[in-house]
């Protein structure tokens, strides 16, 4: 990597550094690569207008493909007969349990339904608010996929480890890393219902168990709580906005994270950057993650800026680029990042600065890898794409609440490759959460008319209330879920499903 002495240039007006020195300089020189892109037949759907001619017969299905019930099973038993695809109880030399988790699901299937039909009349809403088939999904609600950022949680395990400033760089490539499988993933994950919950325990295998509502429907959002067996917390409530502009589809997270660290009392709080989904209509799919990023240390008053490079065909600057500067609270740099949020991320210490007409130089010591990115199985390609971690997910667990995602039965079906039935299913829950709407909708009337006050939704594992960081109300995280998963007392959970 880099060597003793490099150097590193940094524009005042946007805050990011450009690497000047000479090993830099041959990082950038590689080869330029286009943008990842996705066939339209990984999102289930062909394209209007595509040009099909290079594709297999398949692929250039443009009608709905019904598949016969034995057909399906044919597909099912495939998968299950595959290594890996079941799971079983290994009992450890220190007497725990320790999970074999699966190692795959159930093929996609090769449905295809064409997009242009359905987003038409979709241009400048809130996708949010429109119910869509379940042919845009993968297997895998929000609140899962949310889960996943913990893939890469050995980056807050290093950080308990770290001082400050370099304890600021390894968050910043935990943020990061959560990135690196829309590369190659399209699919939308499922809208969670309202009081839909995940819990994740995996503290005998990473090193975390995290926890996951849906708190809210309109606006959707979803609070989180997690932490690792080296003394680091994080929770978040995640919300955002979406807009289809024709070519593009549009995500702009809205909601913070909270990251805190019991050794040192370091709190950090940031928001995710800004997804775009290129190629709507026609073309190929391809994902960019782009925008700016402040990580704050709200003890120390250090900062992290991260910017990530949107992608441009005219650019010369490596693809999915992210750099970065770490500060302290009187603005000097301390550490700097580079790299790309699709393969790894790279940290030295400045040493010294100099200046270089308007920029200052920044002179480093060697760069270390932070963050690199593990590619899953080449079986999973079938998979949605998934990750090892994603494979797991929804994998049935016993004793978890009735509100969790593996018991939703719409989701649980297009796993299967039950389509078809999946979105009868979808169909079903989302009039009767209507119906639960309304409901408490006609009961607010009536109180009011009464003149009486009508108490709004309540999580059942959250409590809103005042973020002593930003003043915002939020969701909070009442601690009592494992507890009464332990005694098995469910009797607060709606029923949803």
């Amino acid at each position: 990597m880099g060597n003793e002495g490099s150097h590193l240039s940094c524009a005042r007006s946007d805050r990011t550094p450009s690497i000047s020195s000479k090993s830099h300089q041959q990082h950038e020189r590689k080869a330029r690569r286009s943008p990842s892109a996705v066939s339209g037949d990984s999102l289930g759907f062909q394209r209007q207008g595509s040009d099909s001619s290079s594709e297999s017969g398949d692929e250039r299905e443009t009608a709905m493909v019904i598949y016969s019930k034995n057909s399906v099973k044919a597909s099912t038993s495939s998968a299950a007969n595959r290594p890996g695809s079941g799971s079983k109880t290994l009992v450890i030399p220190n007497g725990a349990s320790k999970r074999n988790r699966r190692k795959c699901i159930p093929d996609k299937p090769n449905y295809s339904i064409n997009l242009w039909s359905i987003m038409k009349n979709c241009v400048g809403r809130d996708l949010s608010k429109i119910p869509m088939p379940v042919n845009f999904n993968e297997p895998m609600s929000f609140l899962q996929r949310l889960t996943e950022d913990f893939e890469y949680s050995s980056c807050l395990d290093n950080a308990a480890k770290c001082d400050q400033w370099e304890q600021m760089c390894w968050v910043a490539a935990f943020t990061i890393s959560s990135y690196c499988s829309t590369t190659t993933r399209t699919g939308k994950p499922f809208n969670p219902l309202l009081g839909e919950t995940f819990e994740c325990d995996r503290r005998d295998d990473l090193g975390w168990r995290s926890f996951t509502e849906q708190v809210s429907h309109h606006p959707p959002t979803c609070a989180m709580y997690a932490t690792g067996n080296t003394g680091w917390s994080l929770e978040q409530e995640f919300t955002m906005s979406s807009k289809f502009r024709g070519k593009y589809l549009q995500i702009i997270p809205l909601g913070i994270a909270h990251c805190k660290f019991d050794g040192s009392g370091n709190h950090y709080t940031w928001r995710k950057v800004t997804t775009t989904v290129h190629n709507i209509i026609v073309g190929r799919l391809w994902v960019d993650n782009h925008g700016e990023m402040d990580i704050v240390n709200h003890k120390t008053g250090d900062k992290c800026h991260l910017k990530f490079s949107a992608y441009s065909y005219f650019s010369k600057d490596i693809p999915r680029k992210v750099t970065g500067v770490v500060t302290d609270k009187q603005g000097t740099a301390r550490w700097v990042l580079r790299g790309t949020w699709d393969s790894q991320m790279e940290a030295a210490k400045v040493l010294g600065t100099s200046q270089h007409g308007s920029k200052p130089v920044f002179e480093t010591g060697e760069y270390k890898v932070v963050w690199k990115r593990r590619f899953p199985p080449a079986h999973l390609e079938k998979c949605y794409n998934m990750t090892v971690l994603g494979v797991e997910m929804n994998e049935i667990e016993d004793g978890v609440a009735p509100t969790d995602s593996r018991h939703r039965p719409d989701q649980r079906l297009m796993e299967n490759t039950l389509w078809d039935e999946a979105n009868k299913e979808k169909q079903r829950l989302e009039e009767k959460q209507r119906a639960a709407r309304r409901l408490r909708e006609k009961e607010a009337e009536l109180a009011t008319a009464e003149g009486k006050s009508f108490p709004e939704y309540q999580p059942a594992w959250f409590k809103k209330t005042k973020d002593p960081i930003t003043g915002n109300l939020i969701h909070m995280f009442t601690h009592e879920y494992w507890e009464c998963k332990d005694k098995q007392d469910y009797i607060r959970c709606p029923d949803i499903f």
